[in-house]
């Protein structure tokens, strides 16, 4: 684990208060006023990775930033991550995959478009 690695405080927040024991929402030592970089797997929407920001937040917690190991690039995520005036950043993205895939000779070069057009648009092209 990076706190680990890096000898710092690891918390953990739940989506919900844990319905058993102390009810929890919030793992670990936390203290106010203490600076935070929240770490997420994956940044799709944004919208769980922001509640988890407010659940820090309403502790009195300053998250400098949340970082991700790969975010598909939605316009949905970058508009709530901006709206909540909260910063991120990723290790990679979905752009960098197709980029990949293409050097690699794992997708054709005309089928970007197509892959680039699904983010755009995601809901819209069913399963």
């Amino acid at each position: 684990m990076v706190a680990d690695q890096l000898k710092l405080p690891f918390v953990y927040v739940r989506s919900k208060p844990k319905a058993h024991g102390m009810g929890n929402q919030i793992e670990g030592k936390l203290e106010q006023d203490w600076k935070v970089v929240m770490i997420e797997d994956l940044i799709s929407t944004g919208l769980s990775s922001l509640d988890a920001v407010n659940v820090l937040k309403a502790e009195n917690v300053d998250v400098i930033s949340v970082v991700s190991i790969f975010n598909y690039g939605f316009q949905k995520a970058v508009d709530a991550f901006a709206a909540n005036e909260t910063a991120y950043k990723s290790l990679t993205n979905y752009g960098a995959l197709i980029e990949l895939a293409k050097a690699k000779g794992m997708i054709q070069p005309e089928s970007e478009p197509e892959l680039l057009a699904w983010r755009e648009k995601p809901a819209e092209w069913g399963i």
